[in-house]
């Protein structure tokens, strides 16, 4: 089977791809069509691709394992795990499932996207099992407003955000999302309210702990996108989206700093974070760190 694509007028595609199984190996074409829909910004649905949960680990699915927060974080480079509720054994059996989901969209991402398989560097895992509707939080941390990722912290510098959702919600509810323009859209709307120049900023803000690492000129940039985004309420209501509803059971793949999007509802997901150089990629050109550099006449790394 080919893929199948969704497509609103002015909004993100949705590229729909027949594997079934996390370790499937896609036909030479499929890899080829999915790594292009995927640096176009593009959303990879694979809708027949579940994360099985087995009895005993039914529990986690609840927001009364948090401790604080909305999500369980899980980093698999060290084995820990943020806070809970849960007992120490309890909290091991969730780091398995955690330890699990990581290995899964390890072997989804070598077969449907091998081009990246050698370059990819894994991030953290989470768990969310908070309903997002009608959830109380600051306008910047309100993601149900449109956005693209930045992260204030953890500078990215010259790596994409890939990032892979699994829906396990136990109900068959779906996630609601509303999918965004296209990102060059986004920043020819914004860029002339940015300020490009960090003026030394970058290097105060790592000897103050602020960041874990130097922020760049892009990251100075994706951050204010990601702000005037959401603080924009003109925006939120009038740029060219789609509504979509992300079945149980689905799993779907994309470039989160590239592809503009809400979560409006749903409850109990799985995600998994990894960072890609721009210069892994087939056609770095599409990245957003190209697409400002090209609209700024700069280099922002």
């Amino acid at each position: 089977m080919n893929p199948r694509r969704s497509e609103a007028s002015g909004a993100t595609s949705i590229v729909e791809l027949p594997i079934s199984r996390w370790n499937e190996a896609a036909p030479a074409a499929m890899r080829d069509d999915a790594v292009r829909a995927l640096e176009d910004g593009s959303v990879l649905l694979f809708r027949d691709l579940a994360f099985g949960l087995d009895a005993s680990e039914a529990p986690f699915l609840s927001s009364a394992i948090l401790a604080s927060g909305k999500n369980v974080s899980y980093d698999a480079s060290t084995g820990s795990l943020s806070p809970t509720r849960l007992d120490r054994a309890a909290a091991e059996r969730l780091k398995a499932l955690m330890r699990r989901f990581v290995d899964g969209t390890g072997a989804l991402l070598a077969g449907v996207l091998p081009a990246y398989e050698s370059a990819l560097v894994v991030g953290r895992t989470s768990l969310r099992p908070v309903e997002v509707e009608g959830r109380s939080t600051s306008w910047r941390k309100d993601d149900t407003r449109l956005h693209v990722d930045a992260f204030p912290s953890s500078p990215v510098r010259d790596r994409r955000i890939l990032r892979v959702f699994s829906n396990v919600n136990p109900e068959g509810r779906p996630r609601t999302w509303r999918l965004g323009e296209p990102f060059e859209s986004v920043a020819r709307r914004f860029l002339p309210t940015l300020s490009t120049r960090l003026w030394g900023r970058g290097w105060l803000y790592r000897a103050l702990h602020v960041t874990k690492s130097l922020r760049s000129a892009y990251d100075h940039c994706m951050l204010q996108i990601h702000d005037r985004m959401k603080a924009d309420r003109e925006y939120q209501a009038s740029a060219a989206q789609r509504m979509f509803e992300f079945p149980a059971g689905c799993t779907w793949i994309m470039f989160s700093d590239q592809v503009s999007h809400a979560v409006l509802a749903g409850q109990h997901a799985l995600e998994q974070t990894y960072y890609l150089p721009v210069g892994a990629m087939v056609d770095p050109s599409k990245s957003p760190q190209r697409i400002l550099e090209r609209l700024t006449g700069r280099a922002l790394a």
